[in-house]
């Protein structure tokens, strides 16, 4: 396959990962991409994500060998996820997501583990920025970690807050340490903050406590009754106790959930993106779906103006100036001057600044910002960000 390396979105101890796009096609995926002569790892990632076919499970796009600057290197080839990770998405949410979201997406990872548990394999590094929010739902990622159920011969992975005590030992990682993970992760979504993270000054201590204190990671006192049986559930010391993804599945806490899908429900306006789906509204607890066709695109572009306190109550982070909770929405841009423009009816003239029309590679909103009255849309771009405040003219 004829591709182009873009950005980079990722990187780990070894190996980075790019967006990339595909001459023929067009398609957008991701590449996870490191030296050849230290993949092995990565292929042996690859040889386990091939054989896989599952809607929670990242796609797999192929792979391949590349010459770049004066080396190879081991391409792995995969769908690509625009919403980013789910640490990503609690981080935008304010710090915590709210309890049909939790519930919605613990149902989606919940569909993952079993469909890999099925077919033998545990993932062994499940965790908030291991799962990705891709156009049709959430997809476990970064099987780098993961193996055959029953192969005792390869060492313990994974992320120290995340492991379960018989892992922290080395003992053993199966199926049960995944649920355990998930636990972690519930609370991570629950609070913004993984289990334990800050409790120790270094890994080593982490693992001393996980495998050998007897204590679990606090449940928080404020989550329902179901949702704290459940934690208890995935929590469980002994990890023969543990549930089974299988049966966490039928567990109360899910019953009623929504499906990533769900969410944007026949009937309302289609969504321009995976961000533009009303639960991700941290404030929006009750009947979430996409905005409605009475959300108006001026209404829409009103909520971009708010500031301050406003801005915080309805976004969830604290203001414009913030560079941490932005959506990239272009990121080829060079740092160049603010620019205004001037949207009114559709027979106005195309939106223009003092020097000239605007860059036609940006995707056209016309109709979308179509406004009965003019509007001002100050929109600054610098690199890898784009920040926008309207006023009235």
């Amino acid at each position: 396959m004829d591709w182009t390396r873009g950005r980079t979105i990722g990187r780990g101890s070894s190996a980075a990962v790019s967006v990339a796009t595909a001459h023929d096609s067009g398609e957008t995926f991701a590449v996870k991409s490191v030296e050849l002569s230290r993949s092995e790892t990565l292929q042996r990632e690859q040889k386990i994500l091939s054989s896989l076919n599952c809607p929670q499970i990242i796609g797999y796009r192929g792979s391949g060998v590349s010459s770049e600057n004066g080396g190879l290197l081991y391409n792995l080839f995969m769908e690509f996820a625009p919403g980013g990770s789910l640490s990503d998405q609690i981080r935008r949410s304010g710090g915590s997501l709210n309890d049909a979201v939790i519930r919605s997406y613990t149902r989606e990872i919940l569909l993952g583990l079993e469909y890999l548990h099925s077919v033998g394999i545990a993932h062994c590094d499940v965790k908030a920025p291991n799962i990705l929010i891709a156009a049709d739902g959430l997809k476990i990622a970064d099987l780098g970690c993961a193996k055959l159920a029953g192969d005792v011969a390869s060492a313990v992975g994974g992320t120290p807050v995340y492991m379960a005590p018989e892992v922290a030992r080395g003992e053993q990682q199966g199926f049960a340490a995944d649920v355990w993970a998930l636990g972690c992760t519930v609370i991570e979504m629950e609070t913004g903050r993984a289990p334990w993270a800050g409790d120790f000054v270094d890994p080593v201590s982490a693992l001393f406590n996980i495998g050998f204190s007897g204590d679990g990671p606090e449940i928080p006192s404020f989550m329902s009754k179901q949702g704290r049986d459940f934690l208890g559930k995935c929590l469980r010391w002994d990890p023969s106790e543990r549930w089974s993804a299988c049966e966490l599945l039928k567990h109360p806490f899910l019953e009623g959930s929504r499906s990533f899908k769900e969410f944007c429900a026949p009937g309302l306006d289609s969504p321009r993106s995976v961000l533009d789906c009303g639960f991700l509204d941290p404030k929006e607890d009750s009947n979430p779906g996409c905005e409605s066709s009475t959300d108006s695109p001026a209404e829409r572009i009103r909520r971009l103006s708010l500031s301050g306190e406003d801005a915080t109550s309805f976004w969830g982070f604290q203001d414009w100036a913030s560079d941490e909770d932005w959506v990239t929405v272009r990121d080829n841009w060079a740092e160049v001057d603010p620019i205004v423009l001037y949207f009114g009816p559709e027979n106005e003239n195309e939106p223009t600044n003092e020097k000239g029309i605007i860059d036609s590679n940006w995707i056209s909103c016309w109709d979308d910002l179509a406004f009965s009255t003019p509007t001002k849309c100050k929109i600054t771009s610098l690199p890898f960000q784009l920040s926008v405040a309207v006023s009235p003219v």
